[in-house]
């Protein structure tokens, strides 16, 4: 080249040539041989990963085939004929044979054609199925030299590394060549030694870069080879990353329709194991109350008569009182799904435990226990000696003993911590169970107080004025109905445990005024100090219900209603807000000793000594049915919702549908009178005065107490059939329908609430007071009962029953349901129905009597004030 000055530059250019690195021929790589290392290394193949067609991206097919599988995919492409000592085999007509290519080939020519070759024909690969017309012939061009074959013998164990995708000769021994300077020198110290490691590495860019082009199923086949030889820490790895990322919890991605549907096809114990599986699913299944409410159905655990709906009243009041849920918890499941496991439990262990735990203790020496309650996880026993136990299911400790009363105790009623007692010392005492202290003592009943009930608020239905009716809560605050000897029944407000203490005059020794007693003895009848002037001054006395002519035996009382029985044969009906007497049922032909309320069915039913059962329409007054068939006197009555039971005398049990009162069973195993019963929808427990003579029963839940005589020594037996598993969701439901988890001073506006009590007051259509009355000439048929008469002058008027007949426990523990919507009657007034025939005419009958003009009621006024 010449520049202006018009010299010239020559470039002279030297290319030296240095003698390559030498790579040493790389080692056999070593493969997988441990199971327990390698979990997957003999894991069986999907079968849709032993065999699939490949189709590349120019049209052309092929077969990939596991060689492992070489048989499958023989006897999928031949015919075998054979016959007894040959077989033949021989290629199906018309199959034209594809080309097979195994793993490492598929991977190797499949990326390398789909990233860089233009052609239509993948290089080493021929085309087995003819392309379309419409797709040009591939141009012939110079083949290229194949690709090393990649052994696929075993496809659990691939080569290690994997291949490159675009292939790598075998390392050649090359020397290095001459130095520049031409003089010979020694071979150089290589700068590295490659290893198996370092060449996988270097291979993984290439790798990663065209998996992603492979198809879905070799794609799925590489992977699952490489799985079977990765390390169990490799496996745990891939697992901690894949779990999150492939759930898909169909539970919550439904709409909770959809949900319940799904569910609702699992039988109970799929969905006990179901909700275990995650504190999510738990949530789903323990809050739906369709799908709960379906299994009661589906496994004949739905009783109706609006006792689910009690229960879960009851039970979201009680967590509501407990705090629930606590912060950072799950919430509670619905109520159904414990009324499920509870009833289900209740019906099961009952029958299939046979070995239930078992504890028996000594209780009230040699008495007679006369009342048997378990509430609250308590015992209450009473007896004849005038005292009350409570005692420890669990354990059987005496826990506290109550004492007070100076006659035997012939009624009970619990409600929480406080406890209602009737006796023969015609006294109604009030109790604290966690203290044991009587904290009030009622005063105004004339002869033992045989029956009493304690009536809690509800919402019951009331017809208004232009005969509709609607829905109203009474009372408007607990209240206790008692039934005595005497005639006559009270009601009285329940004290709460905050209000003032209240003990009638007298009710201890040491406020007794020897000046202000008087005992007087008409005709042998003895009248105690109890009289009208301090059930005056009583500010929890509300009424005092007369019209019964003879001792009132029975009773049972829900929202307005109260029933009684009575043993001048006849039943009454009164509401216990204003005093009035609805009906008067007519129809036993003797003493009337039990009855039972069915608030769902607008029933009373009643047992007497005829040895008949009635059924009374509350809202007509008329007998619907008489049930007969007991050859004796009909003592108890039991009803659930969907059996009515009755034990009689004759030492028989029959089962009655209460609706059509048809007979469903009759059974005799007793060979004595039945004293006590109870039962539910699954059974029946009854005791007899045979050889061992059991004088009452109860059971609740999983617990089971019976009190009788055994060696001349009472003895309660307790039965567990939880067998001491503690278990907070199986809650027994009360033989009474009634919970008492509500609390009126938290739930009820003090302010409304004497709002309330002031228009009831103004409702109440208050008697004339006795004090202005003329005093009583006593009957000679209404003998006191109490310790202080003779031995042959007590329950001569049949309130025990004969030698071979006993019936221990007051009616009040059978179930009280409401009866709402009776029609009313002018005040002061009620109606009196025959009972035979049912079709009577109804009778207007007369004005509730005066005082005086009831003769046959025992009652001196005491001389003197005795106001406290």
């Amino acid at each position: 080249m010449a520049d202006a000055a018009g010299r010239v530059v020559t470039t002279t250019t030297t290319t030296t040539t240095y003698a390559p690195i030498h790579l040493p021929p790389l080692p056999p790589p070593s493969l997988p041989k441990d199971p327990q290392k390698y979990p997957l290394l003999n894991a069986q193949l999907p079968p849709s990963l032993r065999q699939f067609p490949l189709v590349f991206p120019n049209g052309a097919r092929a077969t990939f085939h596991d060689q492992d599988e070489g048989d499958d995919a023989q006897s999928e492409e031949e015919e075998v004929v054979g016959g007894r000592g040959w077989r033949l085999i021989k290629p199906n007509e018309g199959n034209e044979q594809s080309k097979v290519v195994g793993l490492g080939e598929a991977v190797e020519r499949y990326a390398k054609k789909r990233a860089y070759a233009s052609e239509g024909m993948m290089e080493g690969v021929e085309s087995t199925v003819e392309v379309g017309t419409h797709t040009p012939p591939p141009r012939k061009k110079a083949k290229a030299a194949p690709l090393p074959q990649i052994s696929t013998i075993n496809a659990a164990a691939p080569p290690s590394p994997l291949p490159s995708p675009h292939g790598s000769p075998p390392p050649q021994s090359i020397w290095p060549s001459a130095p520049p300077s031409g003089a010979s020198s020694p071979q150089p110290q290589l700068p590295f030694q490659p290893d198996i490691s370092l060449t996988t590495l270097l291979s993984l860019p290439n790798l990663v870069a065209h998996f992603s082009s492979l198809p879905p199923s070799l794609q799925s086949h590489l992977l699952v080879t490489l799985l079977r030889h990765s390390p169990l820490t490799v496996l745990r790895m891939l697992h901690s990353v894949l779990t999150p990322t492939l759930a898909r919890d169909f539970l919550t991605l439904l709409p909770p329709e959809l949900v319940s549907h799904v569910l609702s096809f699992l039988p109970f114990e799929c969905l006990a194991r179901a909700s275990r599986v995650s504190k999510t699913w738990r949530l789903i299944i323990d809050s739906d109350p369709v799908l709960w409410r379906d299994l009661l159905k589906n496994q004949r655990l739905w009783f109706g008569g609006d006792t689910e709906r009690a229960f879960a009243e009851a039970l979201f009041q009680r967590r509501h009182r407990a705090g629930l849920p606590t912060p950072h918890s799950l919430p509670p499941p619905h109520p159904y799904k414990v009324l499920f496991k509870s009833r289900y439990l209740t019906h099961n262990r009952w029958i299939t435990n046979q070995d239930p735990t078992h504890l028996t203790f000594a209780a009230h020496g040699r008495s007679v226990v006369t009342c048997l309650l378990l509430s609250h996880g308590r015992i209450i026993s009473a007896s004849d000696d005038h005292s009350i136990h409570v005692y420890s299911p669990k354990t059987g400790q005496l826990i506290v003993s109550l004492l007070g009363h100076e006659g035997g105790v012939w009624a009970l009623a619990a409600t929480k911590n406080t406890l209602v007692s009737g006796s023969t010392d015609r006294t109604v005492r009030i109790w604290d169970l966690q203290d044991g202290r009587c904290t009030h003592v009622f005063g105004g009943h004339t002869s033992t107080v045989r029956c009493l009930a304690i009536v809690k608020p509800e919402y019951v239905d009331v017809e208004d004025e232009r005969g509709g009716v609607c829905k109203e809560r009474w009372p408007k605050r607990p209240m206790i109905v008692t039934g005595s000897r005497d005639h006559s029944l009270r009601v009285w407000t329940l004290p709460r445990p905050h209000e003032p203490e209240y003990k009638s005059y007298g009710a201890d020794d040491a406020d007794v005024d020897p000046a202000d007693v008087s005992i007087a003895a008409v005709d042998g009848d003895a009248t105690d100090i109890y009289g009208q002037d301090d059930v005056d001054d009583n500010p929890y006395h509300k009424l005092h219900l007369e019209g019964h002519e003879h001792a009132v035996r029975a009773l049972a009382a829900r929202g307005r209603t109260l029933v009684s029985g009575s043993y001048d044969s006849t039943v009454r009906v009164w509401d216990i807000i204003t005093g009035e007497c609805k009906w008067v049922l007519v129809g036993h032909t003797q003493k009337v000793y039990s009855v039972v309320l069915d608030s769902a069915r607008y029933q009373a039913c009643s047992g007497s000594m005829d040895g008949t059962v009635r059924v009374w329409n509350l809202q007509t007054g008329e007998c619907q049915h008489t049930l007969t068939g007991h050859t004796s006197l009909v003592g108890l009555l039991g009803l659930s919702p969907s059996y009515l039971v009755s034990a009689a005398a004759d030492s028989t049990l029959r089962i009655w549908d209460p609706v059509s009162g048809e007979l469903r069973h009759a059974l005799a195993a007793h060979t004595g009178a039945i004293t006590c019963f109870q039962h539910d929808e699954f059974k029946v427990l009854s005791g007899s005065d045979g050889t061992l003579k059991m004088w009452d029963v109860v059971f609740e839940g999983r617990w089971c107490v019976a009190a009788s005589n055994r060696a001349e020594a009472t003895v309660l037996d307790v039965w567990d059939f939880g067998n001491g598993e503690d278990d907070d969701e199986w809650i027994g439901e009360p033989a009474s329908g009634i919970y008492d988890e509500e609390d009126d001073d938290e739930y009820e506006d003090e302010e409304m609430e004497q709002a309330d009590a002031d228009a009831m007051d103004q409702d109440l259509d208050v008697a004339p007071s006795e004090a202005d009355m003329a005093e009583d000439t006593p009957s000679a048929d209404n003998v006191d009962d109490s310790d202080s008469l003779p031995e042959n002058l007590r329950e001569v008027d049949g309130d025990w029953p004969p030698q071979d007949v006993i019936v221990a426990g007051p009616s009040s523990r059978a179930p009280a349901l409401a009866a709402g919507g009776s029609r009313r009657a002018a005040p002061g007034s009620s109606k009196q129905v025959q009972g035979a025939p049912p079709s009577a005419p109804l009778q207007r009958f007369r004005p509730l009597p005066n005082t005086d003009q009831t003769p046959t009621r025992p009652r001196v006024r005491p001389v003197g004030s005795r106001r406290r």
